[in-house]
């Protein structure tokens, strides 16, 4: 009997102490415990397990690691400008399942909305935004002098890519996304490339991306044809890396984070090898993000300092390629309009709108029911025209 008592006296302590533990951890980790992912393959997760692990990204070492970026010393104030009242941005905010929603104009902050219990102190996870970040890296590093041009060729900078595909592509050709070398962008395909490329297991002494990369056959001759990859981002990181001697990461922190004013940490989730997925995966502050487009709006120059070439984003944000969508194309790992605007987006709601001519900025971050697919991409558009309107009425 003394036993027995015993035995339960430590279970209730056990318990206690585990219950002490989890009230001890931010909500963002104890929310993806509570809706723990059953695998690493985010597109096979359940809502309610993307709500809850889209905050916590980089919480839980099982899921991914990833690398830091420490927060700039002079973060760049966003003061209050005129709210901007929007009719029906609440059923607008529970249409897009949204997380946050920052719009700023002139460098000041005019609607500021939150959801999902997620709030300005909380990181989320960028996906393919992450791809327009990793394009400026390229501007920062030719500003360097670590990459010479973009007629350059990508083996030049990976001799691993030698006698691949890819040898005879340029950096435009990856930036553009006209490499012509055969992949399958279908996010509900199992089986499909960008669905596979973080799961196989690379050749030793390797880079995970760059040993899956150099296996693709080619489909179509190099520049002429426009076709999603992001394959081809992780392979722009790499090139950036390997130009500069500095992980994506190092890079971010010193060319973007620092002199853009980003106020609060970040992180960037890394692959099987320990480089950062270019393509994917940066969790920020929606407020950090929305800067990113003011970083933009300055052409790059930032903290006193010319960053990229000063004519970077007059190439990078015009359309290069046709995508077969009227009135929009591609620049350098940016999504064109006709109309002069740009954006950065990832699948599931993630996106950095930007309209020089209006000096607007509007950051969003999400939960979309499906990755692509769904209502949702058309109603956003329709939100971003909607607020350019209300700003052209003077509102």
């Amino acid at each position: 009997m003394r036993k027995r008592a015993i035995g339960l006296y430590v279970i209730g302590a056990l318990v206690l102490a585990g219950g002490a533990y989890f009230a001890s951890l931010d909500k963002e980790t104890r929310g993806v415990l509570l809706h723990l992912p059953t695998n690493a393959d985010v597109l096979s997760w359940s809502q309610p397990q993307r709500d809850a692990a889209f905050r916590a990204m980089d919480r839980l070492t099982f899921l991914a690691k990833s690398s830091e970026i420490a927060p700039s010393a002079n973060p760049l104030p966003l003061p209050p400008g005129k709210p901007l009242a929007i009719p029906g941005i609440d059923e607008y905010m529970q249409g897009q399942h949204a997380a946050a929603l920052v719009i700023l104009q002139d460098g000041k902050l005019r609607l500021e909305r939150y959801g999902l219990d997620f709030d300005a102190s909380g990181r989320w996870t960028s996906f393919s935004v992450a791809k327009s970040f990793t394009s400026t890296l390229v501007g920062a590093a030719i500003q360097d002098g670590f990459i010479k041009s973009l007629e350059d060729k990508v083996s030049q900078y990976i001799p691993d890519m030698r006698g691949s595909a890819y040898d005879d592509v340029t950096i435009r050709q990856l930036l553009t996304m006209s490499s012509g070398v055969r992949w399958n962008e279908d996010y509900e395909d199992p089986n499909s490339d960008v669905a596979q490329f973080n799961r196989v297991k690379p050749e030793p002494g390797v880079d995970s991306t760059v040993s899956y990369m150099r296996r693709l056959p080619r489909a179509n001759p190099p520049g002429a044809v426009w076709h999603y990859n992001t394959g081809e981002t992780n392979l722009v990181g790499v090139l950036v890396s390997s130009a500069t001697g500095k992980t994506l990461a190092q890079y971010m922190q010193e060319k973007i984070w620092q002199p853009g004013g980003m106020e609060a940490k970040a992180t960037w989730i890394r692959g099987k090898t320990g480089h950062e997925i270019a393509g994917c995966c940066i969790q920020a502050a929606t407020r950090d993000f929305a800067r990113f487009g003011l970083f933009v709006l300055a052409n790059g120059n930032a903290g006193g300092k010319q960053v990229t070439p000063p004519d970077w984003f007059a190439q990078a944000t015009t359309k290069q390629k046709d995508i077969g969508v009227a009135g929009a194309g591609y620049g350098f790992q940016w999504w064109t309009f006709d109309d002069g605007t740009v954006a950065a987006r990832g699948i599931f709601g993630q996106a950095i709108f930007i309209d020089p001519k209006r000096r607007l900025v509007i950051a969003s971050n999400g939960d979309w029911s499906r990755a692509t697919l769904g209502p949702e991409p058309a109603a956003r558009l329709a939100f971003h025209r909607r607020v350019q309107a209300l700003i052209d009425a003077g509102e």
